[in-house]
């Protein structure tokens, strides 16, 4: 015991979680051991192997169903409909520790959870709730969510994709592009308009005639992340496919809020991983006879970093406290996903800078997590757009008009 009432392993988790205002005091107990499943899973199974995927630009695909074991599915949704029954803090402690893993991998998580699931919850009946919910939180399905398309990216209210109606069955035609999962996926919730030109969003499963998913290649960012288009020629889904509670943009805008939230989370893991790795080496890279940890520039830099990153765990702690009580507005979520990757971005290019040359190779994660912030920073809504919505919260005057 130290004179400080702490033990040794106390101060040991304290340095590993890089906890520097004490932000565990502010979780639970479920919260703490949800995080540590997580993180034991992450440095079993997607540690040891994935800078050799990323490098081969190969998804993980036998990752899905571990994923739905730690329950990384939904975990804020309800147990009778295949979530974890978690509240909203534990979902983003999951996906945080699933980040300081990889972007990639988190996705793979949060598009399932949040694009997928979320909108079958939140917006479906009773019956597709019952038929499609428990398979996708065991991951026995996997689901992506199509609503970005070729030209219309930040405006998705000038979407193209559409629908008529053919009896029992609608007919829909268009295009998506930037699916994360979308290749491997056993459906997708597509968001397109009706007849009338209102958004609806449909459950399109695999299989069907005119659905096609074809992969991207060529991705210098995210590149253990399948990704891939939509494709819809003439396909005909029946019209109980069709999300029955929700009509407009609030149905997709709301799903996106939803991932926009773990991402918030999310890239503090990132964030925490480059920290790590570059304060463990800046204490072990000697020049000019001592660490460099030791120099004032070096030491700029990291305690830099390390307020970064608290301010950002302030951040999403008080979100998720907001999200728990149905409070977390979505122009709050915009400031957070907005500032917290924005941090990660600038703490993993430190980092590099720290690394020195090692920073560019494998033997080190920060390039992998760099070039996968870069593409964060833009999808679930761009930077730009992020400071926009916060704009038109705190002047009243909307910017995009």
């Amino acid at each position: 015991m130290h004179q400080n009432g702490t033990t040794t392993s106390n101060r040991v988790d304290k340095f590993q979680y890089h906890d520097h205002y004490n932000v565990d005091d502010l979780l639970s107990e479920d919260h703490l051991l949800a995080r540590a499943a997580v993180r034991d899973w992450v440095k079993k199974e997607v540690t040891p192997i994935i800078e050799e995927y990323s490098e081969k630009a190969e998804c993980p695909k036998h990752l899905f169903k571990g994923l739905a074991e730690i329950g990384a599915y939904g975990p804020s949704l309800p147990m009778e409909y295949g979530g974890g029954g978690m509240d909203e803090i534990a979902y983003g402690i999951i996906m945080q520790e699933l980040e300081r893993g990889d972007s990639g991998i988190r996705s793979m998580a949060s598009v399932q959870g949040s694009l997928v699931m979320y909108p079958i919850y939140r917006f479906g009946s009773e019956e597709q709730k019952r038929k499609y919910l428990p398979k996708l939180g065991s991951g026995e399905y996997i689901g992506c969510f199509g609503l970005t398309e070729p030209d219309h990216g930040s405006n998705p209210s000038g979407m193209l994709t559409s629908y008529v109606e053919d009896g029992d069955h609608i007919i829909l035609n268009g295009s998506k592009m930037w699916i994360t999962n979308s290749p491997v996926a056993d459906l997708a919730v597509v968001w397109a308009k009706n007849p009338e030109g209102k958004i609806k969003g449909v459950i399109v499963e695999k299989g069907t005639p005119g659905f096609s998913a074809p992969e991207i290649h060529g991705k210098w960012s995210l590149r253990a992340s399948i990704t891939g288009e939509i494709v819809l020629e003439d396909c005909r889904v029946p019209k109980a496919n069709i999300l029955p509670e929700v009509a407009g943009l609030k149905g997709p805008l709301s799903c996106l809020s939803k991932a926009r939230y773990g991402i918030a989370w999310g890239a503090i893991g990132a964030a925490l991983d480059c920290y790590d790795s570059a304060l463990r080496y800046s204490k072990e890279r000697i020049q000019f006879d001592k660490p460099i940890a030791q120099f004032q520039l070096t030491q700029k830099k990291l305690a830099e970093m390390i307020t970064e990153i608290t301010k950002a765990q302030l951040l999403a702690w008080r979100l998720g406290s907001l999200a728990n009580d149905g409070k977390a507005s979505p122009a709050q979520i915009s400031m957070a996903k907005r500032n917290n990757v924005h941090m990660a971005l600038v703490c993993a290019r430190e980092a590099r800078q720290i690394h020195g040359g090692m920073g560019i190779t494998n033997e080190y994660p920060i390039m992998r997590h760099m070039m996968n912030l870069e593409t964060v920073l833009t999808y679930e809504g761009t930077h730009d757009i992020h400071l926009l919505i916060t704009g038109m919260e705190v002047t009243g005057l909307n910017a995009f008009k």
